[in-house]
């Protein structure tokens, strides 16, 4: 019996893998919803369901998982709109908005009713991870300077925007521009007006 060569392993970049599956997983629960199963999502993340179950013990933890992706890419792409020569009062209210109202497609899609962030609001395991996010967005605008009667009304007419640019025909390009401008000159006010 002759041996065989041996193939060398290649290892797994274990940060590309888990990307690869938490890519597929979005596209099919955006695509089918929350009934995808394991294997699906194995499959076209191109690894073994086992593979999978190696990064994501369960099919929940596949789904807080994803719901956190989100989460986080929020958190990112208003970070990434923080202007940092602006230190005066509602800066990261004025990136929420920028973010929000034309400057990141991601963060707009968030809001959408149709995210896939919306269907697993429900999911197992997300109501922490969103308790958690709610309460780092209260304290991130809580600490912006803005009194709450204010940065509350922009931050939710903001979140309005967003969504209703995403999915209807009476909010034109246009309009949110608009809208996106009297929101920011909220942000820069005086307060007590």
């Amino acid at each position: 019996m002759t041996d065989a060569p041996r193939r060398p392993r290649h290892p797994r970049d274990r940060a590309l893998t888990r990307r690869q599956i938490l890519d597929a997983a979005e596209q099919l629960l955006a695509a089918h919803g929350t009934a995808v199963s394991i294997a699906a999502v194995a499959v076209k993340a191109g690894v073994s369901k086992s593979g999978l179950l190696h990064h994501f013990p369960s099919r929940d933890a596949l789904l807080v998982a994803v719901a956190d992706r989100g989460l986080r890419t929020l958190v990112t792409e208003v970070d990434q709109q923080i202007d940092p020569a602006d230190a005066s009062p509602g800066r990261g209210t004025r990136a929420y908005v920028s973010a929000l109202c034309g400057g990141s497609a991601a963060a707009a899609a968030v809001f959408s009713p149709t995210s896939l962030l919306n269907a697993l609001l429900d999911a197992p395991g997300t109501k922490a991870l969103l308790q958690a996010d709610a309460e780092y967005w209260r304290r991130f605008f809580a600490d912006d300077g803005l009194p709450a009667a204010r940065y509350l009304v922009i931050r939710h007419a903001a979140e309005g925007l967003a969504a209703s640019s995403a999915v209807t025909p009476y909010l034109t390009a246009d309009e949110l521009n608009v809208a996106r401008d009297a929101l920011l000159d909220l942000t820069r006010s005086d307060p007590s007006t």
